[in-house]
């Protein structure tokens, strides 16, 4: 069976016969058909089977015919990544280099305003990843009610990555009358489950089982110590004939690492993960398919539909966490027919990692070894990657960390006899010396006592909350001061720490009231110095002589008051010291001096000025 029995145009099989290609795949030869038939496809074939060509051909023959509009493109492929994006689009300047058709590649990473021009001026083909195809039609610039197919390829890596919901999306936004093409490497419950929801009356393809390897790769498990995994794999380089590798890390990080680690050694290696920028991906990935790269450091964004001819070696330096994903790393070598070898480098700790693998494939791993490095053994119960994750040691579990502690009660028992003598010979001592220090040696024998006590008592090590006997589980015998008493408890203990008052400060209370006394006395003299001006000259004698009297009262009965005031007040508050209060001036006697002389008649006799005794 060839192309040309598959009912393809003229054109098209004139570009495939110049591409080298004369039989179709398996998956081509049941693809083909039943697309140019306008009906539904769910397709499951391994990777490097041909599923692009399966998809790409039927929908050149198919848009031949017709023209795309401004912002209205006739058909869309969706991809998970840009460089599985940028491959089909390859694919499509090969097969339609006779057909005058036109294509748009919206993915991120490049102009959006270049892409914008190319669709004002309408595209056949719409090649995107998921999140710039929703941005560019919510910006107005893309128009989807003319789309009449629709591919998702990889459909399984889509869910994934998590673009089902943004799948959903793009769903929602074409017309219901339409064609869908569904493909993916492997066939699990939930594309299964997507698949019913997008497609009507499908036709299923299965090439071959879900998650079979091919035949000609050969493969190969090696187990050691995390520590030597870079030098089994530059040994593993050097002594295989390696022509091109892919190098697959489950971390950008690692990446990274390993990356700057190849060349440190001589290495002719690149590197390619998702944080680096779009021009340096494409790059990169140019000069590893020119041959100009030997080595290719790569997360999984390298590990789905990328095509490089005669891949030799691939090597996982890390086990994937994804069993699915070890099936399209090493699917990248192998291809088309070609022998392949895939290392895997594991860890104790990736026992279960690998058993996931060997029941996805249907085959166990072989192990092989290296000179110079020690091989260990898989850990299938993963308890060391969970002990990994927290270094800290459990004090509980761990009986080798608590300090040796003494069962024997009779040993307990000698302890505390020899503790007793020390602590009574060091007691008169500091009870002769001071009677603040001597509170020191008694607290001690209490507090030993009660550490005999509670080693005595088994179930007490139990109680969480008896810190100080988790702290003295080494019982060993507390040795007081003896003789000899540090300076520091044979200082004076000062009065304020006793609760008591210091001589000084009780006096104070006194001198404040004497000198508070004082200076009311002064007062009482300037007051009385003070009222020799005479209120008014035309002031009567009567209202002269009663305003004398009154201001002196009035002087005399604040100054009285506030002396006595300060003398009751000064010995409850010793710590404050207020000055005394200065004497009002003479305002009322001055107010009560003017309502008299506008009360008082008119005379020309003058009041006469107030004496000294009348003050």
């Amino acid at each position: 069976m060839n192309f040309a029995d598959l009912g393809l145009s003229e054109d098209i099989l004139k570009a495939v016969s110049d591409a080298g290609y004369d039989t179709p795949t398996p998956i081509q030869a049941q693809a083909i058909p039943s697309v140019l038939m306008a009906r539904d496809i769910l397709g499951c074939a391994q990777t490097g089977t041909g599923k692009t060509a399966s998809f790409t051909l039927p929908m050149l023959d198919i848009l031949h015919h017709g023209r795309a509009r401004m912002r209205m493109p006739r058909s869309i492929i969706l991809e998970p990544t840009r460089e599985l994006a940028t491959q089909v689009a390859a694919n499509f300047d090969t097969y339609g280099k006779y057909i005058s058709l036109s294509k748009a590649l919206i993915i991120g990473g490049e102009s959006a305003a270049e892409q914008s021009k190319v669709l004002e001026k309408g595209a056949d083909v719409i090649i995107a990843t998921p999140g710039r195809l929703i941005d560019t039609f919510e910006r107005g610039k893309l128009l989807l009610s003319d789309c009449k197919l629709l591919v998702i390829d990889e459909a399984d890596r889509m869910l994934d990555m998590g673009f089902i919901p943004d799948i959903e999306k793009i769903v929602k936004m074409l017309p219901t009358q339409r064609q869908t093409l569904f493909f993916s490497a492997t066939m699990p419950k939930e594309i299964k489950r997507l698949a019913d929801k997008f497609l009507s009356n499908p036709k299923e393809i299965t090439v071959s089982p879900p998650s079979t390897m091919a035949t000609t790769v050969e493969h190969k498990l090696l187990v050691m110590d995390d520590f030597d995994k870079r030098e089994a794999l530059r040994q593993l380089i050097r002594s295989e004939n390696v022509k091109n590798a892919f190098v697959f890390c489950n971390r950008k990080k690692d990446v990274d690492i390993l990356y700057k680690s190849l060349t440190k050694h001589g290495f002719n290696a690149g590197r390619m993960h998702g944080d680096l920028a779009q021009s340096e991906r494409t790059e990169t990935l140019a000069k590893f398919k020119s041959g100009d790269i030997t080595l290719l450091v790569c997360s999984d964004v390298a590990a789905r539909g990328i095509d490089v001819s005669d891949v030799s070696h691939v090597f996982n330096f890390d086990v994937p966490f994804n069993a699915e994903d070890y099936v399209h790393r090493t699917g990248r070598t192998g291809r088309a027919g070609r022998d392949g070898k895939a290392f895997t480098l594991a860890v104790p700790e990736d026992g279960k990692l690998v058993a996931a693998i060997n029941k996805t494939i249907n085959m166990d791993i072989p192990l092989t070894e290296i000179d110079g490095i020690e091989t260990l053994e898989l850990d299938f119960t993963g308890k060391k990657r969970r002990n990994k994750k927290s270094r800290k040691s459990n004090s509980r579990d761990d009986k080798s960390a608590r300090p040796a502690r003494s069962d024997n009660k009779s040993d307990k028992k000698d302890v505390a006899e020899t503790s007793k003598p020390a602590q009574a010979e060091a007691q008169p001592q500091k009870e002769a010396d001071s009677a603040p220090a001597s509170k020191a040696p008694a607290r001690e024998a209490r507090n030993n006592d009660r550490n005999n006590d509670r080693g005595n008592n088994r179930n007490d090590r139990n109680n969480r909350n008896n810190r100080r006997d988790r702290d003295d589980r080494d019982d060993k015998p507390v040795i007081g001061f003896g003789d000899h008493v540090p300076s520091f408890l044979l200082t004076e203990v000062p009065a304020s720490s006793l609760g008591k008052k210091p001589e000084a400060e009780e006096e104070a209370p006194k001198k404040a009231a004497a000198s508070k006394r004082k200076p009311a006395e002064k007062s009482k003299s300037t007051a009385a110095k003070k009222p020799r001006r005479s209120p008014r000259k035309k002031a009567d004698e009567a209202p002269a002589e009663d305003a004398a009297p009154v201001a002196a009262e009035a002087t005399e009965a604040p100054v009285e008051a506030a002396s006595e005031a300060t003398s009751e007040a000064a010995p409850a508050k010793e710590v404050k010291k207020r000055a005394p209060r200065r004497p009002r001036k003479k305002a009322a006697p001055k107010a009560e001096a003017a309502e008299a002389f506008e009360s008082a008649p008119e005379s020309n006799e003058t009041a006469p000025a107030p004496t000294e005794s009348e003050s």
